[in-house]
């Protein structure tokens, strides 16, 4: 998949940055929390956009990983650990059972990956609900504090907002660097063909794994920045409601393109919520919009703004050569 011309993504990243950075100053309380919220899926997003869109392992087990994240912060700051040590601990955590759940893609593929890692996200669940003794069973962890850097706190809603988009911004500028490295050719390699791949050279056993660990190291880093946001976790918010809905906002963003993530979790968050002047009816004029977007362009919102911005730029160019052969 080719990206978005070069000025059109510099000029949305610089107009949609400087968005991010004022339009809390004009937001009340849980406008913000929204935005935070947001920016917190966006980052799980762009790990499963990296296992899946780049590397084409299918996935249904993110939403797991936010919750793994989001317990080991959770447990680690009200026992109190240093929150930035919490961070680095979930996002190991998640890293270490990534890699060990990318060895079942090593054996099977397409939809019978993605059982797999359901069945995964299934026993994730299981266990936070059931083992009471580290988690708190269905009540659940509270009072989860938020973080505090060098005098710096972050328990105002803007304070909180301004520590997600840092992070937000931190691990988008890694995993940008990465999809252009090296590493990324060989996970969209690993994606379009693996045997081809191979045959280059391509270990695709060690690139399998790191897709899959890196991008559930992404997700529990979400869910290390997800507990204090909410400050109360239990175990129902990281079944496999969160794991398709981190897969919907990869879709409708645009699997495969960088940006998608950050849109596809605009759609997810945002606009249910703009869609409540509809009232009643604001959650059926959602899927419906959902439907037809998908309908219409599965390639998703990047995909169908790349397909206009090219037809814009042929019909210049067939305007130009019409113009040229006159003038001759």
């Amino acid at each position: 998949m080719s990206p978005l011309p070069r000025w059109l993504t510099l000029a949305s990243v610089a107009g949609a940055g400087a968005v991010l950075i004022v339009l809390p100053f004009f937001l009340k309380p849980f406008g913000i929390y929204l935005l935070s919220l947001w920016a917190v899926m966006a980052i799980a997003a762009l790990g499963l956009n990296l296992t899946l869109g780049y590397a084409g392992q299918i996935s249904l087990s993110q939403g797991a990983f936010v919750g793994i994240g989001a317990y080991t912060a959770a447990l680690m700051t009200m026992n109190g650990w240093p929150y930035p040590l919490a961070f680095i601990a979930a996002g190991g955590v998640g890293f270490a059972i990534g890699w060990v759940l990318g060895y079942p893609a090593l054996r099977v593929q397409h939809h019978y990956l993605a059982f797999v890692t359901l069945a995964f996200s299934t026993l994730v669940f299981l266990f936070l609900r059931n083992e009471q003794w580290l988690t708190n069973g269905i009540y659940g962890l509270s009072n989860i504090p938020r973080p505090s850097f060098f005098g710096w706190s972050t328990t105002k809603a803007i304070d909180f907002y301004g520590f997600c988009l840092l992070v937000l911004g931190a691990i988008s500028l890694a995993l940008w660097w990465m999809v252009r490295s090296p590493w990324g050719r060989a996970f969209m390699a690993l994606r379009e063909n693996p045997i081809r791949a191979l045959s280059l050279g391509v270990d695709t056993r060690r690139y399998t794994l790191m897709a899959f660990a890196i991008g559930s190291s992404v997700g529990a880093l979400a869910g290390a920045a997800y507990a204090p946001l909410v400050q109360f976790i239990e175990p129902n918010s990281f079944g496999l409601g969160l794991s398709f809905t981190l897969l919907l906002m990869v879709i409708v963003g645009g699997a495969g393109f960088f940006l998608g993530p950050f849109i596809g979790a605009a759609v997810s968050i945002l606009l249910p919520e703009w869609l409540r002047i509809a009232e009643g009816y604001y959650l059926l004029c959602y899927a419906i919009m959902v439907m037809v977007l998908m309908a219409f362009c599965p390639s998703g919102i990047i995909g169908l703004l790349q397909k206009l911005a090219r037809t814009l730029v042929h019909r210049q160019r067939g305007v130009a050569l019409g113009t040229g052969e006159t003038g001759g």
